[in-house]
């Protein structure tokens, strides 16, 4: 493969990233609407609301075996087209029962297309030879933030979701099918063994994913409870609110897009224990802010801090597994275990002794971060997998 089709490859995985996102921000931003059509309270959505991370555990650790069937290439662009056309079912429920049951599998078709374009990104950077996987995450942030602004003004418009979400699942499935031909087409040896459906991951990549469990736990953290943080402790108004949610998200974005020059000057260890030192001071700063300047500088520095986190776990963990649809898959499964703990964490904490509390709990596992970078180090894994000859492709 010559480098022009890796350039094509490169470019074809970032826009699958960006349309992961984009399909994430689009339902994102019609909930308000959905929990208005299906009639359920705080309670009842937030239940609802853990049906995709349910759906994702499920069905991540099956990931490895289908990639190695049917090709890397075959099964990124399969589950990116059906993530976009799922995107229509969460505004058809029409009871609570029914909308638990489509975000189930909404979830599953998620986790299954992230495990599939995060190892199309380890295996595209591995033969590029430089870090690229913070700018895929990147790219994924910019389609979340194009998915919510789209949404945001469909929302306004007093536009019913059902049409807003059917017409964006039309436009971004035509758009996946569009960027999937020059993806790489990375196929097992034909006497290589297939993974079981359902496998724990090697200690090795365990261990990386506890880092990603930490770090998505901050990111779930700061996300959900922002805009109430900022509402309920510092004092600000709801439109300040949700301006310090988008200064979050727009600082993990930007951290995301440039995560990779860091990476690729100070390497991936020092890159994470420096974005982790500067999220751990942004969680001390919210935890002792009551006003909204400095609460919402604090949940900037979580962004940044936490943006190459992530990325980095997955390219770790690619790297450290027999192939890098199982490691992204071990790793995934335990980093987005985090879903099911955060929100009843958080929640519990705060109606307990309130939220600051809540995120001295984040800083603190902002700070396990920091000490566990060591285990992003690349791996012998990996420097085999440097010298050996390049993957099948059907390119």
């Amino acid at each position: 493969m010559d480098l022009r089709e890796l350039r094509r490859a490169r470019f074809a995985v970032s826009a699958v990233f960006a349309l992961h996102g984009a399909v994430t921000g689009g339902f994102a931003s019609r909930i308000p609407w959905i929990q208005d059509h299906v009639g359920a309270g705080p309670g009842a959505l937030g239940l609802a609301l853990l049906a995709p991370a349910a759906g994702s555990v499920l069905a991540m650790p099956t990931a490895g075996r289908i990639t190695h069937r049917f090709g890397g290439r075959a099964v990124t662009r399969v589950s990116i087209g059906l993530w976009c056309l799922v995107l229509v079912l969460p505004p058809l429920a029409p009871d609570l029962p029914s909308l638990c049951a489509a975000l189930l599998l909404y979830g599953a078709v998620a986790g299954m297309a992230d495990v599939a374009m995060n190892a199309q990104g380890v295996e595209v950077e591995q033969r590029l030879g430089r870090s690229i996987m913070s700018g895929l995450h990147g790219m994924w942030s910019v389609g979340t933030l194009a998915g919510g602004a789209v949404g945001t003004l469909a929302a306004s418009a007093d536009v019913d979701a059902r049409l807003h979400l059917a017409g964006a699942a039309v436009v971004l499935f035509l758009a996946a099918l569009a960027v999937g031909p020059p993806l790489l087409d990375v196929r097992a040896a034909d006497d290589e063994p297939a993974p079981p459906h359902f496998v724990l991951p090697p200690r090795g990549v365990l261990l990386i994913g506890l880092v990603g469990f930490c770090a998505v736990f901050g990111e779930a953290a700061a996300q959900d409870w922002c805009a109430v943080y900022l509402r309920q402790v510092a004092g600000a108004s709801p439109a300040v609110g949700a301006a310090a949610y988008t200064a979050f998200a727009c600082m993990m974005a930007a951290g995301r897009l440039c995560g990779d020059a860091a990476v690729r000057r100070l390497g991936p260890v020092a890159t994470v224990r420096g974005g982790a030192a500067l999220a751990s001071l942004g969680g001390l700063l919210v935890v002792v802010s009551r006003t909204p300047v400095p609460a919402t500088a604090g949940f900037m520095l979580i962004g940044v801090g936490i943006a190459v986190v992530i990325p980095l776990v997955f390219a770790a963990a690619g790297n450290a597994a027999p192939s890098p649809s199982e490691g992204v898959a071990g790793a995934a499964t335990v980093s987005y275990a985090s879903g099911f703990v955060a929100p009843s964490a958080i929640g519990g904490i705060a109606s307990l002794t309130g939220l600051p509390a809540s995120f001295a709990l984040v800083t603190v596992l902002l700070l396990a971060v920091l000490l566990g970078a060591g285990r992003l180090a690349p791996s012998a894994g990996q420097a085999r997998r440097d010298i050996r000859p390049a993957p099948h492709s059907g390119q």
